[in-house]
């Protein structure tokens, strides 16, 4: 199996999270790694080559690309994984419309931006592949999160895309729909619930485990495992595709 060894990889978010599991699961199948986030001390933890960016700007997704290939040559693999949570967000009608710029910027443009620089590469040389990490709310609508929802929708229409026009080359695109996941991300919006609510962030995440009928939220290494799949040579016959891992929950 040819799956990604040697393939020069692009991983966005890949400081900490499910980014940082993608990142060292592909590393650890042979692929040639380059991390991608703003914190300098989490990139440095994760082991692996990195190069620091703001990637809610046309600026900082060149500067990622730029890196990775002068370091590491063009990218064959990019994974579209950072971007930022709805643990902010408030009711439409009290939605901040910097919260919304800020969240679209980061979720949204970045993906696009980042999809543009290495498409013609990946479709002149024959072979490409690109995995957006979305997340359930990319189906179905959260309650005060109409900046995140929108993001995670938008991603899936940037998703099938570039689906249709790198497909004849070559290319693949895909999307992975985490739900519940103990992030950092995650974490953060577990402790806005529980000060709204008045419970303890363990209480929110025992009712978040409830949602699945495993009974407990997805792990970053099983979305790890579905990106490093989408990634490989062998997922050639999958372009377009939504995939949850989600332990399946019906919402």
């Amino acid at each position: 199996m040819a799956g990604v060894a040697g393939r020069v990889t692009l991983v966005t978010g890949g400081g900490r999270g499910i980014g940082r599991a993608a990142a060292k699961l592909l590393a650890a199948r042979g692929a040639r790694v380059m991390c991608v986030a703003r914190s300098q001390k989490e990139l440095e933890e994760v082991g692996l080559s990195f190069s620091i960016a703001d990637l809610g700007t046309p600026e900082g997704c060149a500067l990622a690309v730029e890196e990775t290939e002068r370091r590491l040559g063009p990218v064959e693999i990019l994974v579209c994984n950072h971007g930022i949570g709805s643990a902010h967000e408030r009711v439409i009608w009290e939605q901040d419309p910097d919260v919304w710029g800020e969240t679209i910027r980061v979720n949204l443009d970045g993906p696009f931006y980042l999809s543009r620089l290495v498409l013609q590469g990946m479709t002149e040389r024959g072979y490409g592949r690109v995995v957006y990490t979305s997340s359930t709310a990319g189906l179905v609508a959260e309650h005060a999160g109409s900046a995140y929802t929108s993001s995670k929708h938008g991603l899936l229409g940037l998703m099938r895309s570039v689906a249709q026009d790198g497909g004849p080359f070559g290319v693949t695109s895909n999307a992975v729909l985490p739900g519940w996941v103990r992030t950092e991300m995650a974490e953060r919006s577990a402790l806005q619930e529980s000060k709204d609510r008045g419970i303890t962030t363990d209480q929110v995440w025992e009712e978040r485990a409830a949602l699945y009928p495993a009974g407990r939220v997805v792990t970053p290494e099983e979305v790890a495992e579905a990106i490093a799949f989408l990634a490989s040579e062998e997922s050639s016959g999958i372009n377009g595709e939504a995939i949850r891992v989600a332990l399946g929950s019906p919402s």
